[in-house]
């Protein structure tokens, strides 16, 4: 069964929405030592993009984008940031969302307000990788996991803002971890390793980095509890196991 649009997806006006602006989300995911992120899928097209929305006219930025995510993750709490705005004339291109629409059945005509000129607000999440439900939109098919680095091809400038987000996370890891000290509490479990971390940090910088200094730096942030060793009933030599703070020290 084809999906049954909403009104205000079919109508040609997008009268609901705020004109000419859109949100793009860079939803980030940590699994197997692998940073992964949602692309939906557009099948007969070939063509891959970042989950994005709309903004209605009686609701506020934040607030849309929230919703989005809800609806494309199906969690509510999640860690989201604004981080760019995406607004050159060169992402203006209304080949990919024609061959969208015609591909579910719609003849969009040329002033179909989803062909106009959008500015989009840029923004990534940082999620529960096992919790989240990935759910396609109205026009896509499906809503999935991807390897950050083996990406498709993605529609429009839709890798540049890849590029950017994943640039915007390598530059605040340290900040977040002080600032918002459970940052990573969506990519990783409840209690963690210090190897587990370090993963972490390397897989998201895309280096490796010495133990004895990443753990010292770690320890010295005081954003840690160390808690029990973790024994797997083999190793003689077994790890601490940590979580964050609920509360940085004052």
């Amino acid at each position: 069964m084809p999906h049954q649009l909403a009104p205000e997806e079919v109508s040609p006006d997008g009268v609901d929405f705020l004109p000419g602006l859109a949100l793009d989300f860079v939803v980030f995911g940590f699994h197997q030592n692998q940073l992964k992120i949602l692309l939906l899928e557009y099948r007969n097209t070939g063509l891959f993009a970042l989950p994005g929305g709309f903004i209605r006219q009686d609701e506020n930025l934040n607030d849309a984008a929230r919703r989005v995510l809800a609806e494309r993750t199906s969690l509510n709490d999640i860690y989201l940031e604004q981080f760019y705005i995406f607004g050159d004339l060169s992402r203006h291109d209304t080949a990919p969302l024609r061959a969208i629409m015609e591909a579910k059945g719609l003849s969009p005509t040329s002033d179909h307000w989803l062909l106009r000129r959008f500015v989009s607000v840029g923004y990534y999440a940082l999620i529960d990788f096992t919790k989240a439900v990935p759910i396609p939109d109205l026009l896509s098919d499906t809503c999935a996991w991807y390897e950050l680095s083996g990406l498709p091809s993605l529609m429009l400038d839709h890798r540049e803002i890849v590029q950017k987000a994943l640039e915007t996370l390598q530059t605040d890891l340290d900040r977040k971890l002080i600032g918002f000290n459970r940052w990573a509490g969506p990519l990783l479990s409840e209690t963690f390793t210090m190897t587990d971390l370090q993963s972490l940090y390397e897989t998201i910088l895309g280096q490796k980095l010495r133990r004895s200094s990443f753990q010292r730096k770690m320890l010295s942030l005081d954003i840690l509890e160390r808690l029990d060793k973790k024994y797997s009933g083999g190793a003689h030599k077994a790890p601490y196991l940590y979580r964050f703070i609920l509360e940085t020290k004052t």
